[in-house]
């Protein structure tokens, strides 16, 4: 049997334009497809589009290496990341190689054959498609497109203002001059309170618990001047390990000196609000990491407190009324607008079905492998990025490590590597948060083993290593 391709890429967000840039430039006898279930380019930065949507993470990482960022703010806004993202794709070629509309339901594995039978039906038509291929690339994300998350809120209904998930934000929404509940804690909340305190009447952000937030310039000087002194390439590379070592440096820190780190950031807190009641709302009562560390530009997020636009509240919610929300304190938060800032689902391959040689296999079933592949399922990668770093950083490693896999295989006539797990692997969850969207995935999520190479690190400069340098045949990969 002949494969339609040698590799099909699932996805054109982020980590599609990665993948096509890698093997166009270290497989180019390759040959492959590029499907996406979108009408465009961008996966995630296409997709959410509501207030003030931006990175958390600067562009000196989150941008690719080889289409280096020349935008004025390190820490940027959704448009002009999607921007960048389109440049970057016309710039690789990656544009034209996208099939768009293709939406992954099943893969199909044949031991056989050594091939991949790939199914996608289109969103808008329900026209099916099929492709074979050597190698399948999910480069789809692991986030849930067709809906966030919103708890079973008692009296949903009764509200009689506007209910919205930030996922799914109306284009015609216009919250001047209104009252905002934002319900979340999360970086998405973070980002829309500051975004609508400048055009609502009030906004409200409403939490069960605290979350820790660091406050970044904007703009990144020292990156800047390395730019302009040494040049687009060499100063963006530059200013990359400056923010590599920089971010796994406060990483590393947070969990060898938790206490420390927590006092630095609630002093930071403290000084930008300048009220020791308002940042109380801000003093949570985990560890810096334990849930991911909210990053905002310039104090934009504290400054909406200072003034009389927004307010803070913790609290819980007993149930929505016709006014707004009741509180278990007994409180009434009136508002003419609620919004569910309170997470995404996840799943992984795009939520598609896949089988091998006819058994069905579940992701929460399988043991990453390097954090790049999953037990049990040969020919396949799939990118997960850093929770402590930006997605890319990840993506171009994973890219780099599979163009190694390929070219191993080439030499040594292999049709086939698979993972396979040792019965002695002991497991663990994969990631080690305890934020809401990953206790509720568990039961989607795969496990990671607590040895090399079945352990997931959350460090870029140990992954280097594992992923450019140890050996491709470590024993752990069965070749066929």
């Amino acid at each position: 049997m002949t494969a339609d391709v040698d590799v099909l890429i699932v996805g054109a967000g982020l980590s599609g334009i990665c993948a096509a840039h890698y093997l166009g430039d270290r497989c180019p006898d390759k040959t492959f497809a590029m499907w996406e279930a979108r009408d465009e380019i961008g996966g995630t930065w296409d997709l959410f589009r509501y207030p003030g949507i931006r990175s958390d993470s600067e562009m000196y990482t989150l941008g690719f290496s080889f289409f280096p960022w020349k935008g004025q703010h390190a820490i940027a806004d959704g448009g002009s990341i999607l921007e960048y993202l389109r440049a970057a794709a016309d710039d690789q070629g990656v544009t034209e190689r996208v099939e768009f509309r293709r939406r992954v339901v099943s893969a199909h594995w044949s031991s056989e054959h050594a091939t991949w039978t790939v199914s996608a039906v289109d969103p808008h038509t329900e026209e099916r498609h099929e492709l074979t291929c050597r190698f399948l690339w999910w480069c789809s994300g692991y986030y849930d497109y067709a809906a966030g998350y919103t708890p079973d809120f008692a009296g949903r209904d009764d509200f009689a203002g506007q209910f919205v998930h930030p996922q799914h934000w109306p284009a015609d929404l216009d919250c001047s001059g209104k009252r905002v509940v934002v319900i979340g804690s999360g970086a998405t909340a973070m980002t829309l309170v500051p975004a609508l305190a400048r055009q609502a009447a009030h906004v409200t952000m409403l939490q069960r618990t605290p979350g820790y937030v660091l406050s970044r310039p904007q703009r990144d000087v020292i990156a800047r001047g390395l730019t302009y002194v040494l040049g687009s390439s060499i100063g963006s590379r530059l200013a990359r390990w400056k923010n590599v070592f920089l971010a796994t440096a406060f990483y590393e820190l947070a969990r060898w000196q938790p206490r420390a780190m927590r006092a630095i950031l609630l002093s930071q807190v403290r000084r930008a609000i300048g009220s020791e009641a308002v940042a109380d709302h801000f003093s949570p009562t985990y560890d810096v990491w334990d849930q991911r560390v909210c990053i905002i530009p310039d104090q934009d997020f504290f400054r909406a407190f200072t003034g009389e636009r927004a307010t803070v509240v913790t609290d819980h919610i007993e149930r929505f009324t016709p006014r707004g929300v009741a509180l278990k304190s007994g409180a009434e938060l009136e508002a003419d607008v609620i919004v569910s800032a309170t997470g995404f689902r996840l799943q992984f391959a795009g939520g598609a079905q896949i089988w091998v040689d006819g058994e069905t296999l579940s992701s929460a079933d399988g043991v990453m492998y390097k954090g790049a592949m999953l037990s049990g399922i040969p020919n396949s990668a799939l990118v997960i990025g850093y929770t402590n770093a930006s997605w890319t950083l990840k993506s171009e490693l994973i890219a780099a490590y599979v163009c190694r896999l390929l070219k191993h295989m080439d030499e040594h006539g292999h049709r086939e590597c698979r993972p396979r797990r040792p019965d002695d692997l002991v497991v663990q969850p994969l990631i080690n948060f305890s934020s809401g969207y990953v206790e509720r995935a568990r039961a989607v999520l795969p496990a990671q083993g607590t040895r090399l190479p079945w352990r997931v690190y959350q460090n870029y400069l140990l992954d280097s290593y594992l992923f450019g340098h140890a050996p491709v045949d470590d024993g752990a990969l069965e070749f066929r």
